[in-house]
């Protein structure tokens, strides 16, 4: 404490603390006051204070005079109205006006809107303190003025806040916020093009990939889903045709309702692209479209069988071949007579004719190969030709399946011993070379005619095969009967009665006149009765051997002559 210190002046202020507080540092004096220290007197000069309120000078001291005077203050207050009301809601000195003569000038605005006031340190302050001992103010802010401090009679000295008023708003005004800030700048890196055209292409990465996804979950589901087709249906799908081609032709046939896209979609992802076959389709009832896919991509087009029968001439085949009408292109050239092996072949729609020759040739030289391979060793033939030569008159002379092997016997046998073969079909295909029928009964004349096919006239066997011999009987001619007969003739069933003996063979074909004679209700003719002895020309056949000869040159109800 400053025993130093003058008391306070009448008016309760002391005369140059306002000046010495206004002039000092800021800094300096909330020190002090914060110490409990009277401030720094104002030096020589200095502009002197405001005369104190008249209407104070005798206001009692201690607590009555603080409680008279907080009610001076409120009624004061209450009595002024409201002028303005600063930035943080705080009545401004400035704007309110100034009371009647006699009251307690407030502190002026501070720069930063802001007044703290320090409470006393007790009640009442003994008689001897001075004024410089009373609780000092605390400033808000470095650099900024202080205020002056009154001082009272009482020894206490103390500075009042203004009571915070604030002004009337809306319920949607309250709730909107006093200060809003500024929107902070992006970085610098931010806006870097390179980072914005980064950040555009993931995201657009990001939404191909989303609807990619999308789109292959709704392919699969409708790839998968059962089509249309109420019951099974042919489809023929051309060659050469695309994706979209087969799938519009698919969608046009009623096999599928999803959109082509979803065909295509399937195929790439079955990998299938190059395997789509042009073929006839059989697809079933609710096939899905990968049903659909598979069944063109594995090939399963509907199969057609063609059946060729033995004995035919490469002519005939060639005109059944040209008749299916399901087989596409045509034939260049006839083929080779014997070349060709007549069997069943199954093939699906647009197989070639000349896929289909090429086919049935190599069929046949296959089989002629393994069969020359397995021959008996003592044959009269020489080369696998000889062989098939051999199998198309068995072929042609046949008329039961299990009489080949003893046809090739007898043929055999006469080969060996130098015998003419005499068979009647060689003659019909020299006369017609395949082309047909002969159409008529055999005579004398066409029986006489040389031809190179005529075994009535040549020894041995024809230059050529004269049909398309098949399995069995080039088996047969191969691995022939073990046998010494040398004659056959029909014997009225369909069969034929063989024999070894010539004898033997004229008493067969008595047997097979009369059956014949018995069908017919005639006699038989008088020159129809065979020689006694077999002749050494070259025989020349009765009226009625010659009238059994058929026209496709099968003598299968007549006898074999012998030389």
């Amino acid at each position: 404490m400053n025993s130093q210190s003058a008391p306070p002046g009448g008016d309760g202020r002391d005369p140059g603390r306002g000046e010495a507080s206004a002039q000092s540092e800021p800094s300096t004096a909330r020190d002090r006051v914060a110490a409990g220290l009277p401030p720094q007197p104002s030096p020589a000069g200095s502009a002197p204070r405001q005369p104190a309120d008249p209407s104070r000078a005798g206001a009692p001291k201690g607590i009555l005079g603080l409680a008279a005077e907080i009610s001076r203050l409120a009624t004061m207050q209450a009595n002024v109205p409201a002028a303005g009301v600063a930035r943080d809601g705080v009545k401004s000195d400035a704007a309110a006006p100034i009371g009647k003569r006699g009251d307690l000038p407030l502190p002026g605005p501070s720069t930063s809107g802001k007044v703290v006031a320090a409470a006393p340190s007790s009640a009442t302050a003994p008689s001897d303190m001075p004024a410089s001992a009373s609780p000092g103010r605390v400033g808000l802010g470095a650099g900024e003025p202080e205020p002056p401090i009154p001082a009272r009679p009482d020894g206490m000295a103390g500075s009042y806040m203004e009571p915070r008023r604030i002004a009337p708003r809306s319920p949607r005004a309250a709730l909107e916020p006093d200060h809003v800030p500024a929107p902070s700048r992006p970085s610098r890196r931010a806006r870097n093009p390179l980072v914005i055209v980064g950040n555009a292409v993931f995201t657009a990465l990001v939404l191909v990939l989303l609807v990619a996804g999308a789109a292959v979950v709704f392919g699969k589901s409708q790839f998968e889903a059962p089509g249309p087709l109420q019951e099974d249906k042919v489809v023929t799908i051309p060659p050469r045709l695309g994706m979209l081609e087969i799938a519009d032709l698919l969608k046009h046939e009623g096999v599928v309702d999803a959109h082509r896209l979803i065909f295509v979609g399937g195929v790439f992802a079955l990998k299938a692209r190059s395997e789509l076959k042009a073929g006839e389709y059989l697809f079933p009832k609710g096939a899905s479209m990968k049903d659909v896919v598979e069944t063109i991509v594995e090939g399963k087009a509907v199969q057609h069988q063609l059946t060729i029968p033995e004995g035919l001439t490469s002519e005939q085949i060639v005109a059944r071949l040209l008749d299916n009408d399901i087989l596409a292109g045509n034939i260049k050239d006839v083929p080779r007579e014997g070349s060709l092996l007549p069997d069943g072949y199954h093939f699906h729609r647009g197989f070639t004719r000349e896929q289909m020759i090429q086919r049935m040739r190599q069929a046949q030289e296959r089989l002629v190969r393994d069969v020359w391979e397995r021959r008996n060793p003592d044959l009269p033939l020489k080369s696998p030709e000889q062989l098939v030569i051999l199998a198309s008159i068995i072929e042609k002379e046949t008329g039961k399946p299990e009489e080949r092997t003893r046809i090739a016997a007898v043929l055999t046998n006469r080969l060996k011993q130098k015998m003419k073969l005499q068979s009647d079909p060689t003659i019909i295909y020299g006369l017609v070379f395949g082309k047909g029928a002969l159409g008529h009964p055999l005579t004398k004349s066409e029986i006489a005619q040389p031809t190179p096919y005529n075994t009535y006239v040549i020894d041995g066997l024809p230059p050529g095969p004269i049909a398309n011999p098949g399995r069995a009987s080039i088996e047969a001619a191969a691995s022939p009967a073990r046998t010494k007969e040398l004659y056959f003739v029909a014997d009225g069933t369909g069969g034929h009665a063989f024999a070894e003996s010539y004898e033997q063979h004229m008493k067969n074909v008595a047997r097979l006149r009369a059956i014949e004679h018995e069908q017919k209700g005639e006699a038989p003719a008088a020159d129809a009765q065979p020689p006694a002895s077999p002749p050494r020309a070259s025989p020349v056949l009765t009226p009625l051997q010659r009238a059994k000869r058929s026209a496709n040159g099968a003598a299968k109800g007549t006898a074999a002559p012998a030389q």
